[in-house]
């Protein structure tokens, strides 16, 4: 019951429309596929990481610490604005493309790695969120392997919802209709990225 709940919660968390979501649909309509699966493997590894942080108490550092939290929101804030901002740049600058092949971008793929962990981390409140995540699923005396099974359920739901998000998106047919509209689509995701960092770094909490 309590792996059930976790996986759950996280389900809707990840399906909740969001900058790793959005990086990750961009990757697959304007690169090979393998780079938006090494993107989405950095984004799983930033799942990790919160996993960890919010098993092991950051919620209490912050509390602690306030300073910490304040400097990881400001510096994530500001990432997913300058995100933003790239995709206007680059839109500004990108030719009017009608050929399914020319479309897609050779990226690195130790790029599209960092990309996913570093929107993922852009998010102090995501530590946050798992924090409250376990201490809703753990009460006191919950076993310790528990935590860790937690962490490798998150992990499993991310990998499970991205595997279909990309198979999803990479279908031709899907890939040719955001060509049409591909410049509307590229100002709407990047007007997304810098209203989410904006908003970040507003947030009173």
């Amino acid at each position: 019951m309590f792996l059930l709940s976790v996986a759950m919660i996280w389900g809707v968390a990840c399906i909740t429309p969001g900058p790793n979501t959005l990086l990750i649909m961009r990757y697959c309509l304007t690169a090979p596929r393998k780079v938006a699966l090494v993107a989405a493997a950095g984004t799983i590894t930033g799942t990790l990481c919160w996993g960890l942080a919010g098993w092991l108490g950051i919620n209490v550092l912050f509390q602690a610490a306030p300073f910490a939290f304040l400097a990881l929101k400001i510096v994530g804030g500001l990432y997913l604005v300058w995100l933003g901002a790239k995709i206007f740049f680059d839109l500004r600058k990108a030719r009017q493309v009608t050929d399914l092949t020319a479309a897609k971008v050779d990226i690195p793929l130790k790029t599209a790695y960092r990309m996913g962990l570093a929107t993922n981390l852009a998010n102090p409140k995501s530590a946050l969120f798992v924090a409250s995540l376990f201490a809703a699923t753990m009460p006191v005396g919950t076993p310790f392997f528990y935590g860790l099974a937690a962490i490798a359920v998150m992990m499993t739901v991310s990998t499970l919802y991205y595997t279909v998000l990309i198979g999803l998106i990479t279908h031709r047919t899907v890939a040719a209709a955001y060509l049409k509209a591909k410049s509307k689509i590229d100002l709407g995701v990047g007007m997304i990225f810098v209203g989410f960092g904006t908003k970040l770094l507003l947030s009173q909490r």
